[in-house]
């Protein structure tokens, strides 16, 4: 089952090692890894997304509670919960293709961010699914790059991650 992992930690150098470290010893994936510092310059949000049982994800969860670096973990699956990503994706964009393009954008809510003669870069929220429509929904032939930024996560109504 596929969980996400939010934890508040220290910013600091090697505490995203530290982490990262704690799932490669134990042979846990990380299918994304999204981190940036919070509104306290001090800490780190850091969210995680995984798969595995509630006994495999509690043992995670109990190991990253022993790390020195982490202040706070929580797993996002457990309750509502709001999940997004974004995505840049670079196609070409020439003659017919162009229009087509831009409607594709348009029906998926994205924004073209960045036009040339030969190509759009194309930036889209939302959730991975959506992501993977918009880009099923395209002619593969047309996608030059494609970059994206993994799940950032947020608890839904009163549920924080805070100290």
């Amino acid at each position: 089952m596929r969980h996400i992992i939010s934890i508040l930690l220290e910013n600091e150098a090697g505490a995203l090692s530290r982490v990262a470290g704690l799932f490669s010893a134990r042979g846990y994936n990380i299918e994304t890894l999204t981190v940036a510092p919070t509104e306290d310059n001090s800490l780190s949000r850091l969210t995680i997304v995984t798969s595995g049982s509630d006994e495999v994800i509690e043992q995670i969860t109990k190991q990253l509670n022993k790390l020195i670096d982490v202040i706070k973990v929580v797993d996002l699956s457990e309750a509502a919960h709001i999940e997004r990503e974004l995505m840049l994706i670079k196609v070409r964009a020439t003659g017919k293709d162009r229009e087509e393009m831009k409607r594709m954008a348009e029906i998926f809510r994205g924004r073209i961010i960045d036009v040339t003669d030969s190509t759009y870069v194309i930036e889209l929220t939302g959730s991975g699914p959506k992501l993977d429509a918009f880009i099923q929904a395209i002619d593969a032939g047309l996608i030059l790059e494609t970059v994206r930024t993994g799940v950032s996560g947020i608890g839904s109504g009163d549920r924080i991650l805070k100290v």
